[in-house]
C-alpha cells in the first residue's frame, strides 16, 4: 500500500496537464456505447480530438461481457430475453457486468499510454480510478480500491474496471452499481455454474455493493456529481459526440456489434 499514494499522484499530475473534453451522461443503446467506445477510442489516436472522459447512461438493460469470454459460458441467454436484457461484447477485457436504466453509470477515458507509463497493469487500473474513488467519498460513501479493478465498500463491489489498449494509446472504462436487485444476478449471469464451452474467460463472483446504499442521491445525480469532480479535478471542458462520430458509431453497431458473429465468437 505504500507504492500506492506516489502512484497515484503521479497519474493525477499526468492527467491533469491534459486538455481534456467531457461528455456528459447521455443515453444510448448497448451495442452504441460499445461502438462510441472503439470510435472515439480510434478518433483519440488519430489526433482527430484530444484526451476525451464520457459518461454514458443506458437507454436499456445490458449483460455486457468482455472480448475474451463465451457468452454460452456467461450467460443464461433464455433468462436474458425472459427479462429483456440485450446481450452486447465489449472491445475490452474483464468479465460480465449487469446494467440497467437509472441504475447503472459507466465512464470511459481515453487517453495516449504515456499517462500511465512505468506503472503495471495492476497500477494504472488503481491510478485512472483514483479520481473516481474520491468522488464517492465527497458523497460520504466509504470506497476504496482492490486490486485489479475494483472499486469497493466494506459491504462489496461498487465498480469494475476494463482497459484495451491500442497503438500507444488507452481505453479505461468503469461500470458503476447505483442500484443493482442482487438476485438477478444468477439468474443472468453463469457464475459458479459448469462452463459449456472449454472456451472464454469466466466472471469472478463477488457481492456487489450499490451506491444506493450510502447515499440517498439518484443515478443522474451522482453522474452529474462525478462529471463536477473530474472537471474540477482536471480542468475538463464541456465536449459532445460529433455528428461524424454518430456516424462512424451507427455503421459499427451495423457491422460488428449489433452482429451474432461479434457477440457469440469464441475468443
Amino acid at each position: 500500500m505504500s507504492e500506492a499514494l506516489p502512484t497515484h499522484h503521479l497519474t493525477a499530475d499526468r492527467l491533469v496537464e491534459l486538455d481534456w473534453e467531457l461528455i456528459p451522461y447521455t443515453p444510448y443503446p448497448a451495442h452504441m456505447h460499445m461502438a462510441l467506445d472503439e470510435v472515439l477510442l480510434e478518433r483519440v489516436i488519430a489526433g482527430a480530438r484530444g484526451p476525451t472522459v464520457r459518461f454514458w447512461e443506458w437507454s436499456e438493460p445490458a449483460l455486457v461481457i468482455g472480448s475474451h469470454q463465451s457468452v454460452r459460458n456467461e450467460v443464461d441467454v433464455a433468462a436474458a430475453r425472459d427479462l429483456g436484457f440485450v446481450i452486447t461484447r465489449r472491445m475490452s477485457g474483464g468479465g460480465t457486468m449487469l446494467c440497467e436504466p437509472g441504475r447503472t453509470i459507466t465512464y470511459s477515458l481515453y487517453v495516449p499510454a504515456t499517462i500511465v507509463s512505468g506503472l503495471s497493469f495492476r497500477q494504472s487500473y488503481a491510478a485512472l480510478d483514483a479520481w473516481a474513488v474520491g468522488s464517492f467519498a465527497a458523497l460520504g460513501v466509504p470506497a476504496t480500491y482492490r486490486e485489479i479493478n475494483d472499486i469497493i465498500s466494506p459491504r462489496g463491489k461498487i465498480a469494475g474496471a476494463a482497459q484495451a489498449r491500442r497503438r500507444g494509446f488507452v481505453l479505461h472504462h468503469t461500470t458503476i452499481a447505483h442500484a443493482m436487485d442482487p438476485s438477478l444476478l444468477p439468474k443472468l449471469i453463469r457464475m459458479g455454474r459448469d462452463r459449456v464451452s472449454e472456451r472464454g474467460v469466466r466472471s469472478a463472483d463477488k457481492e456487489v455493493s450499490p451506491l444506493s446504499w450510502f447515499t440517498s442521491m439518484d443515478c443522474a445525480g451522482v453522474a452529474s456529481h462525478m462529471a463536477g469532480s473530474f472537471a474540477s479535478d482536471f480542468h475538463a471542458r464541456g465536449g459532445e459526440v460529433a455528428s461524424d462520430e454518430l456516424e462512424a458509431a451507427h455503421d459499427l453497431v451495423r457491422t460488428k456489434y449489433a452482429t451474432t458473429g461479434w457477440i457469440n465468437r469464441l475468443p
